[in-house]
């Protein structure tokens, strides 16, 4: 019979002469007799697994229950030789050069609204929010993070791992990170607690990424700015526009007519892309026009995530349409 694995050397810091900073306990959880201190809380926002001598739970953003939907996570959560714990963390699936690509976990998932199991997710941890009887959301970050580095090793490369801590120049780092492809950077404050929702302790600074794309079309609606609920972008692709998704925000009012007029100048009943989305009410021009775009990423089926409108580009600039390999 395999024997327990000892607990992480971490959990020294519970039984040394300085007490962790913590909220005055309350009466003993009759449900949980045999844990000595804090009762292990139901849930705590947002995303976390909670493991409880070899059960294990991991509970999204939204509450909802989505063990079996990460069984991989879950099987290495009971690895983990701890009593009971809370980890807050990510759910992601890597790309071939190690980043994160939420396009791949929506694909692994079945899509928005899909059912399916992903066994190619990991669990990239970054808190420890309970630990074998301590509430520890009132402890300072680094303590947490000692703590939960005992727990999750730094090498570990299964499916639960530690996310990167670098203590660096907030600019250089977020450069170094846009330089690489990623997100973006969380910043935190390594002496506050954890408190849920927006705060203001921790800061999520993102790469934002910009590229000129043609027009084809708009969505119309009596309810936004000039009747654009959306335009509809392309870019090129082996010698033809291809669509790649629309962007319904960033529009001013002193501006958006002006658009509205030139769009109404090149309307065309033949769609200039091949289109199977579902918007309703298009109307389509000719891709004489380029519009200036931010965006955070590309979906695993090529569009554009989280775009946001920044202007016309110049006549002379629809030759720098984003060309896709």
């Amino acid at each position: 019979m395999p024997k327990r694995p000892p607990k992480p050397p971490a959990s020294n810091l519970l039984l040394d002469d300085q007490p962790l900073r913590g909220k005055p306990r309350g009466r003993r959880d009759p449900d949980q007799p045999s844990l000595p201190l804090d009762p292990m809380p139901d849930r705590i926002e947002p995303c976390l697994a909670l493991l409880d001598h070899g059960s294990v739970r991991i509970i999204t953003r939204g509450g909802h229950d989505w063990t079996d939907r990460f069984p991989t996570i879950a099987e290495a959560a009971r690895k983990l030789g701890v009593g009971s714990a809370i980890i807050d963390g990510e759910a992601v699936v890597l790309d071939d050069q190690g980043r994160s690509d939420f396009g791949a976990l929506q694909q692994s998932l079945g899509g928005r609204g899909g059912k399916r199991s992903s066994d190619e997710s990991i669990l990239m941890s970054f808190d420890l929010l309970y630990f074998d009887g301590h509430d520890l959301t009132m402890t300072e970050l680094s303590a947490r993070r000692h703590l939960l580095e005992g727990i999750v090793p730094a090498a570990s490369q299964g499916a639960i791992r530690l996310s990167e801590e670098v203590e660096a120049n907030g600019a250089a780092l977020l450069a170094a990170a846009c330089e690489h492809g990623l997100e973006g950077i969380i910043a935190k404050d390594k002496d506050s607690p954890y408190r849920s929702g927006r705060g203001g302790d921790w800061l999520k600074i993102k790469c934002i990424q910009s590229d000129t794309f043609a027009i084809v079309g708009y969505e119309h609606s009596m309810a936004a700015r000039a009747g654009i609920g959306a335009l509809l972008l392309a870019a090129r692709q082996g010698g033809k526009l291809v669509y790649v998704g629309s962007v319904g925000t960033g529009f001013k009012e002193s501006t958006a007519w002006a658009l509205r007029e030139q769009l109404d100048k090149l309307v065309t009943k033949k769609p200039p892309i091949e289109y199977g989305g579902r918007r309703k009410d298009v109307v389509w021009v000719r891709p004489r026009l380029a519009a200036e775009i931010e965006y955070r990423a590309w979906t695993h089926d090529g569009k554009l995530r989280h775009a946001s409108y920044k202007g016309l580009r110049d006549a002379a600039d629809v030759a720098d349409i984003y060309e896709i390999d």
